[in-house]
């Protein structure tokens, strides 16, 4: 059964506030009539002003509840004890007070759930059913019952179970409220942790696929900077571009930390030619093959996959330059309505030091992105040497 939204929705501090004042108003009035109800005894009525003094010091502190759950839990108790005691308040009219003192040991409780706050409720509780069995027990010695079970018990039995109900609920309902506080927190920190990790396998991407372009091209103008300078110089140029385009994916990863910075549309597929361009440079032929349909809807990958494509693509190619250079290597990307199937090999003409392994951070780190998409990846040698990297992320992102 679905509960109406005003019933099911959390309602603000100022909600509560508003609670609380209604809760107080409606305890004032109600112990103010229960005040001025005729004794049965025949004794006159207590001038009015005692029974709005007695109402209010019962009623008020319920609008306080929730600022200061001790003194208002002490002054209900107290007052609600002289009312009862004194017969200012009916026995028979005990549910008023008995309302107010519910109202503010649920939410006593729901604040205060230590053991101090466990002995203070309880003597509450057996002080307001005193004050109320009081009366009743005197009344019955005078004139003796022949009931088995004593009144003055059963509105000792009432008081507590009214009082220690509420307290019950109250206390239910903090340590559900500090169960979800405590769940939320802890969903906070693991977002962040993710959100880091995640930050740091873009940051890695980018440092380590432009950086090993650099200190290629570096090596290699140092070589030829004496016998061939317009080689030299090209190399210059090459490690220029490289580093202005790490700089501006670094400054792209690190703007979407803050809050007040325009979103910056990541690389997706369509960047992944001017990618291949660039790691063309440091000494590997790279072959791009990209097929995409002309149909929009398979076409277009959402753009955390398109991301993903683009950095293992990245990622291998950096392998390739790294490990394998000088070396052919063929780039395959296909986007088809099972997801992007990505295909990197390269010839190998160099050994590599650590194809044959994931101990690296570069292989584990695009298994990480296809297993986050609920992808297929896949990577080894090839028989015909070299080394062969397969990837198939589905296009719907994933889990």
């Amino acid at each position: 059964m679905n509960l109406p939204p005003l019933l099911t929705r959390q309602l603000t501090l100022r909600g509560l506030y508003t609670l609380d004042a209604l809760g107080a108003v409606a305890s004032t009035v109600l112990c103010y009539w229960a005040a001025e109800a005729a004794p049965t005894d025949g004794r006159p009525d207590e001038p009015i002003w005692l029974s709005l003094v007695i109402a209010l010091a019962i009623g008020l502190p319920v609008a306080v509840r929730r600022h200061w759950p001790y003194p208002a839990a002490m002054t209900a108790t107290i007052a609600a004890s002289i009312g009862l005691a004194t017969e200012i308040i009916p026995a028979f009219a005990a549910v008023a007070p008995l309302f107010a003192m519910a109202l503010v040991f649920y939410v006593f409780n729901s604040i205060a759930r230590d053991m101090r706050a466990f002995f203070f409720m309880f003597a509450c509780t057996v002080l307001v059913s005193a004050s109320l069995a009081g009366p009743i027990y005197i009344a019955e010695s005078e004139a003796p019952t022949t009931d088995d079970t004593p009144p003055w018990m059963l509105a000792f039995l009432l008081a507590a179970l009214v009082v220690s109900l509420a307290s019950m609920l109250g206390f239910t309902a903090g340590e559900r409220r500090a169960q979800t506080a405590e769940r939320n927190e802890q969903m906070l920190q693991q977002a962040t942790v993710e959100e880091r990790l995640r930050v740091a396998r873009e940051l890695h991407d980018v440092i380590a696929h432009t950086m090993t372009l650099i200190v290629v091209k570096a090596s290699i103008g140092n070589h030829v900077a004496e016998a061939d300078p317009r080689e030299a110089r090209d190399a210059l140029q090459v490690i220029e571009a490289a580093g202005r385009s790490a700089m501006l994916e670094v400054r792209r990863v690190l703007d979407m930390l803050r809050e007040d910075t325009p979103y910056a549309p990541a690389p997706g597929i369509d960047d992944i030619p001017a990618l291949v361009q660039l790691a063309s440079v440091g000494g590997v032929e790279v072959q791009l093959t990209m097929d995409r349909p002309d149909e929009p809807a398979v076409a277009e990958a959402p753009e955390s996959v398109g991301l993903a494509v683009y950095r293992i693509v990245q990622e291998a190619i950096t392998n390739v330059v790294k490990h394998a250079a000088p070396a052919q290597c063929w780039v395959n990307v296909a986007v088809g309505a099972d997801g992007v199937r990505i295909e990197v090999d390269d010839d190998g003409k160099r050994p590599a030091r650590t194809h044959g392994t994931e101990s690296g951070h570069g292989l584990i780190g695009m298994r990480e992105r296809v297993a986050l998409h609920g992808g297929t990846f896949s990577a080894g040698p090839r028989a015909e040497g070299g080394f062969s990297v397969r990837a198939l992320l589905p296009a719907g992102g994933g889990a």
